[in-house]
């Protein structure tokens, strides 16, 4: 009698190509993944066209070196999730299409996964999930505050009413002439600087757990033209340390008021922007004595990645949820 599970992921919603294999939801078996920063570099970000034709490149190597990890064939993998939504239109068909013609041919379920969803379980593998929780997400496309009563339960409480703070991020560090990435980028120059900068904190009305970062993208930039129309020099460190310590206290500061609002067992931090140093320290410093254990993702897994979906799809399998043939992209997928 078979008692384990091992759920293919595949996941092409931005600039990564990546096919996963997990068992049982939280031990990953293979974990591959194609980049394609080196591509996107010279643009100053990701373009739309040529993800999508990397995609189409490279997403059959990927899958084959996902098998070759795992030692496994198709006869032990018992289903296939996907990333339906949300990302770019045109990468997330090359996975969708893949996963689809693969179900079809391998006669295997098929499963969509929404891409917040994954980075919310690629805690799980670092430890069972105590509920309720609540999660962060912070990436470039997100900025929520998520409760979770039980598995693929997710009740938004809190998100960004414009600019999400990876987004802040990128277009700060594109002002700075910084190279593309420029969150890690600005991570790094801001343990090298000093918050010589008050800039502001939009922390929005008492009891709101929403987030706002325009203002505070347009302080910065705004400051570092003014400077250079007066023909001052401005220290690139301090500027990166002054930005990232407002971030990060809005960010630390909103969690932790909804994470006691709502009495939680337990935090979890998702997506790309989890693998800041800056945001990592505070909120770990913030949580450390609290009696809500802190569950944050290992730096392999806060970026896109397959493992994640894969993760997320177990649950999905487990309650029963199965896509048709006509499941399809969905840039605008919603969380629920």
């Amino acid at each position: 009698m078979k008692n384990d599970t091992y759920i293919l992921g595949i996941e092409t919603s931005c600039d990564e190509t990546a096919v996963a294999i997990v068992k049982n939801g939280k031990e990953m078996v293979a974990n591959a993944v194609a980049s394609q920063i080196d591509s996107h570099k010279r643009f100053g970000g990701v373009v739309p066209e040529v993800a999508s034709r990397h995609h189409v490149e490279q997403i059959t190597c990927v899958l084959e070196e996902a098998f070759l990890q795992a030692n496994m064939t198709w006869e032990q993998i018992d289903a296939i999730a996907v990333t339906e939504g949300p990302g770019l239109v045109g990468a997330l068909l090359i996975g969708v299409n893949t996963a689809k013609a693969l179900a079809f041919a391998k006669q295997k379920p098929l499963i969509g996964v929404h891409h917040i969803a994954g980075h919310i379980y690629a805690n799980r593998f670092d430890r069972e999930f105590a509920f309720p929780l609540l999660a962060l997400i912070v990436s470039g496309g997100h900025t929520e505050l998520v409760l979770m009563n039980d598995h693929g339960s997710y009740t938004l409480i809190g998100e960004t009413r414009d600019d999400a703070a990876g987004e802040a991020y990128d277009k700060v560090a594109r002002t700075l002439d910084l190279p593309y990435p420029g969150g890690p980028q600005i991570d790094q120059l801001a343990t090298e600087g000093a918050e010589t900068i008050n800039f502001p904190r939009a922390w929005l009305e008492d009891d709101s757990f929403d987030f706002s970062f325009s203002g505070l993208k347009s302080s910065v930039i705004n400051t570092i033209h003014n400077a250079s129309q007066r023909g001052e020099s401005l220290k690139k460190e301090d500027i990166a340390a002054s930005f990232q310590a407002s971030v990060v206290d809005v960010l630390t500061t909103k969690t932790w008021k909804a994470a006691q609002a709502y009495n939680v067992q337990q935090v979890i931090v998702a997506g790309g922007v989890a693998a800041n140093q800056g945001l990592r320290q505070a909120l770990e410093e913030k949580f450390q004595n609290s009696g809500m254990p802190l569950l944050i993702p290992p730096l392999k897994l806060c970026t896109d990645n397959a493992a994640m979906i894969a993760a997320a799809g177990f649950v999905s399998y487990e309650q029963g949820n199965r896509a048709g043939w006509d499941l399809n992209a969905n840039p605008s997928l919603i969380l629920n």
